[in-house]
């Protein structure tokens, strides 16, 4: 089961994930800025709170991504 080991955050409302099997990977949560449950995330300041937890990107009040998602459509920054 895929999961994140890391998260930092990158310009433009990016996320730079490390996966369990090693791999870095970008992925830009701008996109789902649209859905409700993402909203407050386009205030920068509470989109630098992103943390992991329980192997996937967490922030404060409940709001998660699913890892598969973050795996599948983000892209490979350093090839294995």
């Amino acid at each position: 089961m895929i999961e994140v080991c890391d998260v930092k955050i990158s310009s433009n409302s990016k996320l730079l994930l490390l996966f369990n099997n090693g791999e870095k990977r970008i992925f830009d949560m701008k996109p789902y800025f649209q859905y409700p449950v993402f909203h407050r995330l386009e205030n920068a300041a509470f989109f630098s709170l992103a943390r992991v937890d329980y192997g996937t990107v967490t922030w404060p009040g409940d709001i998660d991504i699913a890892p598969e998602t973050l795996y599948s459509r983000s892209e490979l920054l350093e090839p294995q």
